[in-house]
């Protein structure tokens, strides 16, 4: 059964801003709300900062979690109210259904793949000198290409964009009109995987929170990409989907 927690932060204590600057720590502090061994469930998780001093982490596990290590550790352990809720995400999933509309929130790691990279590093060089043919994942940099990315992938994740709601809307360069999303952050990440990892074995991520509309075309790819993550670096933060019901217009 799945479970969608939220997980109250504060920003102010030491532990919290190690979790908040740090994928790697807060992948970390993730797992440790999970009992069955590292490896043998997927986690997604999402870091939504958009009050500063009340951040809010959410979690999406298979199994039920305990939260009670990251109250203690980044949290107020002593303060009234709810910090933390986990909650059945089954009921979200049975509201799913061809045509309904939700409001959404993704972050995710816009990325393409390419043999010649434009600018490569150290290491891309070492290895197209040596002739190896494999391709290169690299980020995309723009918000424009960042945005084309999501827009270009939605009817392989069962749900598409409705225009957005402006009578006036002014249409794109191919006289479409502008679709109901948003870039609302962008943030350039990079870390090793752990202290021990060399130099150029480094995660270069580029987290882009989109947010909008979307209309649901296929139930089961969407009941997928809720449950499984949209795009790479799921670990540190990226692919997870989530939505709330919009009410249906007459």
């Amino acid at each position: 059964m799945p479970y969608l927690s939220r997980i109250r932060i504060n920003p102010l204590r030491a532990e919290s801003r190690h979790l908040l600057a740090s994928p790697r720590a807060m992948h970390a502090a993730v797992q440790g709300g999970i009992p069955r061994p590292p490896g043998q469930e997927r986690t997604l998780w999402r870091l939504d900062a958009d009050n500063p001093h009340r951040p809010h982490l959410f979690v999406l596990t298979t199994g039920k979690p305990d939260w009670t290590h990251l109250t203690e550790q980044a949290g107020w352990p002593d303060a009234d109210g709810e910090h933390y809720a986990i909650r059945d995400y089954t009921p979200l999933l049975q509201q799913l259904a061809t045509g309904r509309s939700f409001a959404f929130r993704l972050t995710a790691n816009p990325v393409q793949n390419t043999n010649r990279p434009d600018k490569p590093t150290k290491r891309q060089q070492e290895r197209l000198d040596a002739g190896d043919r494999r391709s290169f994942r690299l980020g995309h940099r723009t918000a424009t290409a960042q945005l084309n990315w999501f827009l270009t992938r939605t009817a392989r994740w069962g749900f598409t964009i409705p225009a957005a709601p402006h009578q006036d809307a002014t249409r794109d360069g191919d006289g479409e009109p502008p679709r109901d999303v948003r870039i609302t952050t962008r943030h350039r990440r990079s870390f090793s995987k752990t202290s021990l990892t060399p130099k150029e074995a480094h995660v270069v991520m580029h987290a882009v929170t989109f947010e909008g509309s979307l209309r649901v075309t296929d139930t089961a790819l969407l009941t997928e990409r809720l449950l499984t993550g949209i795009g790479p670096t799921k670990a540190y933060g990226c692919g997870l989907l989530t939505l709330a019901p919009l009410p249906e217009r007459a």
